[in-house]
């Protein structure tokens, strides 16, 4: 038995909001954990790295990052706010990605030996962080995927249109419904 292309259309329109549910839940958890070992060792080691790249305010810094990764991984995973923690989180990838991993090259598994205590390896190349990057870009672009909390205020949105109003195009112009 075969699946028409109409069929294989609905199917595919129906998977399409869960498709990147995978990727916030792992995207999110993945900021999260960082967030969450920063503030764990304490922002202060943190700051020592931030001050041997010369970030100015490295203390300052430390804090904002390590709550930023925190508490954008966690709104990630359930889906909440999306597009506005995408940027900031995308600017501490590419942070990261200039002035700790570039100059070590794409790689990010660089295995140099196997040892009885296990395996070594060499310093990590950019390659996650592009990952990373390219991953909260598909985030922010998609619309809001099921189990999120940015659906259900969609959700809310449309219940309610007076909360939020749309916007139209009446003659060219952009104007806003009544």
């Amino acid at each position: 038995m075969t699946i028409s292309g109409t069929d294989r259309a609905g199917l595919r329109t129906k998977a399409d909001g869960w498709a990147l549910l995978p990727l916030r839940l792992m995207v999110g958890f993945g900021f999260a954990a960082h967030g969450y070992a920063k503030l764990a060792r304490g922002p202060q080691s943190f700051a020592v790295i931030l001050r041997a790249m010369e970030i100015p305010a490295p203390g300052a810094v430390a804090w904002m990052t390590s709550l930023l990764e925190l508490l954008g991984g966690i709104a990630l995973m359930l889906g909440a706010y999306v597009v506005p923690f995408s940027a900031p989180l995308a600017a501490v990838m590419v942070t990261a990605m200039l002035g700790v991993h570039l100059r070590y090259g794409f790689s990010s598994v660089r295995l140099q030996a196997l040892t009885a205590t296990g395996a070594v390896f060499g310093p990590v190349g950019y390659e996650l962080n592009l990952l990373y990057i390219a991953a909260l870009l598909a985030l922010a672009l998609s619309r809001s995927s099921p189990l999120s909390v940015d659906r259900w205020l969609e959700a809310r949105g449309k219940k309610h249109p007076e909360r939020l109003p749309r916007a139209r195009f009446v003659g060219g112009v952009e104007s806003e419904d009544p």
